[in-house]
C-alpha cells in the first residue's frame, strides 16, 4: 500500500512568532526530510495545507511531461 495506508495524526505543532512550525520527527524520518531540504507548500482556501519535497515534485513534473509527450505522439490527429 505505500507509506500511509490510512491518515494518521502525528502530533500537534504550534505556529511561532515568525510563522514557523516544526515537522514532527517521526514524519521527517518516514519521508527522509533532512535539515536544509526544500519543501513546497500547497493549500486551497480553508485548507488543507500540504508539504511536498521540492525534488520529488520536480521528478513528478518531469514524468508527467514525458507521459504527455508520449500521448501526443500516439494520439490520432483530429482535423
Amino acid at each position: 500500500m505505500g507509506k500511509f495506508p490510512f491518515p494518521k495524526m502525528y502530533g500537534a505543532v504550534t505556529v511561532g512568532e515568525r510563522g514557523q512550525v516544526v515537522i514532527p520527527a517521526e514524519i521527517r524520518k518516514i519521508f527522509g526530510i533532512k535539515n536544509g531540504d526544500k519543501l513546497l507548500v500547497f493549500a486551497k482556501p480553508g485548507g488543507p495545507i500540504g508539504l511536498i519535497p521540492a525534488e520529488e515534485f520536480s521528478q513528478f513534473l518531469e514524468h508527467a511531461a514525458g507521459m504527455l509527450t508520449a500521448i501526443k505522439k500516439t494520439a490520432p490527429r483530429i482535423e
